[in-house]
């Protein structure tokens, strides 16, 4: 790819990068605190006024925003433009209480719409491509956003969707598309119906895949490059940011997402006493937004784990891979556990199928856990003493790496639920 591809922001010095955001970030801040009653009420309440930033550090004296501000200012509150000036609505998929609400103004949509169409460009996709969109579509920001951006680039668009997995192959193998974009736990449901189907996945069209909205592991990237021979990149977003497209890997590197700090100013803080941490420290991803009309976010607190990385393909930091979410994080007798510390175990053994999900339970007085998980499809027919090996072998990884001990059931295949979004990892079967 050449450098007179990108835009200008993309290659620009620290200095105009720097110099870019502080504009943006007083506009932000001045536009929050005139249109939105409630930043008006938490900045006052903090004793901070808009006029108080006069470096990009000085935004670590503003309080956080959370996703339950969103809920408790539901539907439209939280908005900072007329109603009537907001030409699309989103919102969360509110598994716990009220959705959270999102607003766009035509302005938002464009912008929006150009980050996304840099994300896949940065990505390896480009003009004429024909793009499988896989996320979902409706109230869920993945598919449209996918679509728009695509669009926008000058890609040719299938709007699949989500489900009908019997016919996402179908068109994969008649529509021939270059790049296909969905979650990472979707795509290898699509696989094994390509196997199902007798049709070995390598044989697609495909060369490159856009995989976000849940986080991934290194190990499920081998495994899906492997599976389809396609280079699989990692995207990163969150509705109440924008969607997807705040941050993408590049094709050059695949080494974390490249924020677009343009747009978005990243922090990561500590999400016990919120402290702001210096870059490469470990902690929670927090977003402040830099040109959003509609809904501008000041300080939203993620719970996103992970960490600022130095920029390498382009001017802008990355983040490192989503280690979990301070709100997702399992305590099982004192030891914190992430789903994606089992799932990446899960991963190295050469049987196991990443199709897998986690039960928390209560054993007396102490909270435990079973990992019900399948063996790969090659191994259907494997005898009680393999399948016993392979649940020993994973038990006794998980205690060594993770330190707590575990159950592990194999289940027939198909015995784990097939998401057509984003897969469910966590059955909590403790009593409230």
């Amino acid at each position: 790819m050449n450098t007179h591809a990108f835009e200008p922001i993309e290659t620009a010095s620290q200095d105009e990068l720097v110099g870019l955001q502080t504009n943006r970030l007083k506009w932000s801040l001045r536009h929050a605190y005139d249109n939105v009653p409630h930043y008006r009420q938490k900045f006052d309440a903090a004793g901070v006024h808009p006029d108080d930033l006069k470096t990009l550090a000085d935004l670590a004296k503003f309080p956080f925003t959370t996703k339950q501000d969103l809920r408790d200012n539901y539907p439209f509150s939280m908005f900072a433009v007329p109603r009537e000036d907001v030409v699309r609505i989103h919102a969360s998929s509110g598994t716990t209480g009220k959705p959270t609400v999102v607003g766009y103004t035509q302005r938002d949509i464009d912008m929006w719409s150009q980050l996304m169409a840099r994300s896949i460009r940065a990505s390896g996709g480009k003009r004429g491509d024909i793009v499988h969109v896989a996320y979902g579509y409706g109230l869920f920001t993945g598919g449209l956003g996918a679509h728009y951006g695509a669009e926008k680039l000058g890609c040719t668009v299938i709007p699949m969707s989500g489900g009908q997995t019997e016919k996402q192959v179908q068109l994969i193998m008649d529509f021939q598309p270059d790049i296909i974009m969905v979650t990472p736990s979707y795509i290898l449901n699509i696989a094994d119906e390509f196997k199902r189907q007798g049709i070995d996945p390598r044989e697609t069209n495909l060369r490159l895949g856009l995989f976000g909205a849940e986080p991934w592991t290194e190990q499920m990237r081998t495994e899906i490059e492997n599976t389809f021979g396609i280079d699989a990149v990692d995207i990163y977003g969150l509705s109440e940011v924008i969607g997807p497209g705040v941050a993408s890997e590049c094709i050059e590197t695949k080494d974390g997402p490249v924020i677009w700090e343009d747009h978005f100013y990243p922090e990561i803080i500590d999400p016990v006493t919120g402290e702001v941490l210096p870059d490469g420290s470990d902690g929670e991803l927090v977003f402040t937004s830099l040109s959003k009309e509609a809904l501008p976010v000041i300080r939203y607190r993620t719970r996103d784990l992970t960490r600022l990385l130095p920029p390498t393909a382009r001017a802008m930091r990355r983040i490192g891979k989503i280690t979990g979410r301070s709100d997702d994080m399992l305590i099982i007798r004192g030891v914190n556990v992430f789903p994606s510390q089992i799932e990446e175990l899960i991963l190295k053994r050469e049987r196991l199928s990443p199709h897998y999900v986690i039960e928390v339970f209560r054993d007396g007085h102490l909270d435990a856990i079973t990992v019900n998980v399948e063996m790969k499809a090659e191994h259907t027919y494997a005898s009680a003493a393999e399948k016993e090996f392979a649940a020993k072998d994973l038990q006794h990884h998980i205690k060594s790496y993770i330190g707590i001990s575990a159950k592990v059931n194999i289940v027939e295949i198909g015995g784990i639920e097939r998401s057509i979004g984003k897969a469910k990892r966590v059955i909590d079967k403790r009593q409230p």
